[in-house]
Parts: C-alpha cells; structure tokens; sequence
C-alpha cells in the first residue's frame, strides 16, 4: 500500500472516532439536561401536592375569603396542565411553563398574606408546618432551576462548538432553552406601611 493510502484511513479512522466521540458528549450532555429538567419537574410537583393539604387546612379557619382558595385550587390545576418532555425544551414551552408556575406562585402568596388576618390560623401546627414544607420546596426549586440551567449551558455550549456543531446538526441536536427570571423581577417590591 502507498504510504497516500495509508494517510487517508488513518484520517478517515481519525475522523470516525472523533465522531464518535463528540456524538457521545452530546448524548452524555443530553442526558444531563434531561435529568435537570426532571428534577424541577419533580420539585414543582412537590410544592402541587402540598396545595391540597394547605387550601384543606385553611379551609378549616372560619369565614376564610374562598375566592382566594379558589384562584389557588385553579393556578394549581394550571400549572400541574402544562406538561412536556425535555426534548421539547423550546423558549415558548419554558415560557408556557413558567407563566402557569408564576400564577400559581401569586395565588399562593395571596393565600400566605390573607392568612395572616386570622390568628387562630397561624396558631395551627399543621399550617405552620405547611408554610415551612412550602419554603422549603420553593428552595428546592430555585436550586432545581439552577441545576437546569447549569446542565442546559453546558449542553448548548457543545452543541454550538466547532466542530461538534456540524455533528450536532446532523445528528438533531439543537440547543435548549434557559430558565429566565420573571417579567419584573428585577424592580424591588414596594413596601408600604
């Protein structure tokens, strides 16, 4: 064999595991994006399934206002509607999902604040346990959500890195979408007295 058609396997062999390698990365890095993402997935269903206990709980406080326990009952069905896999990661799916998480994340602030009208309510150990479940699910979630995103940059990070890009592309690996803060977020919330 010539030493011209020595070079060309050896290329092409260099080239082959190259690709192989790269792909790997990719599908190792996808994985990682969808084992974030279920995650936030399940925190957020951990702060659903407290819901019930806390909207029952209050319920029990007499003359509780039920229009509030009413939009938290239909945020939580809101939020708990929106649903889709990590393959599905698009800006308009994590908009859709956070939107519902936010509504859901108001009504529940609503429901802390008109509690603190009835002593007998914040006197209850089951929903001042509840309040402390409910903290420390939304830790849970902020930490899950940046988890989420740590997992996404690195992800998107390979895929748009040359040469793996052109692998990616071949192969439909596309780059994910981050989770954003809130519309609004950044202004400080007024405090009056």
């Amino acid at each position: 064999m010539s030493r011209g058609i020595i070079a060309t396997i050896a290329i092409i062999v260099l080239i082959v595991i190259m690709g192989g390698c790269s792909y790997n990365g990719l599908v190792q890095q996808d994985e990682s994006v969808n084992t974030a993402w279920s995650k936030v997935q399940s925190d957020y269903q951990r702060r659903a399934d407290l819901i019930p206990n806390l909207v029952n709980t209050v319920k029990g406080a007499a003359e509780f206002e039920k229009s509030t326990l009413t939009d938290v009952v239909n945020a939580r069905a809101n939020a708990t509607s929106v649903k889709f896999t990590a393959d599905q990661l698009t800006p308009e799916n994590i908009q859709r999902f956070q939107q519902a998480q936010s509504q859901l994340n108001g009504s529940l602030s609503r429901l802390l604040a008109v509690a603190e009208n009835y002593p007998q309510l914040k006197a209850n150990e089951n929903f001042r346990d509840l309040q402390a479940q409910l903290e420390g699910t939304e830790n849970r979630i902020k930490v899950s959500r940046n988890d989420f995103n740590d997992a996404v940059q690195g992800y998107n990070r390979k895929v748009r890195s040359f040469p793996t890009n052109v692998l990616a592309g071949m192969f439909g690996f596309s780059a994910k979408a981050y989770f954003e803060a809130d519309a609004g977020a950044e202004k400080a919330p007024t405090v009056k007295f």
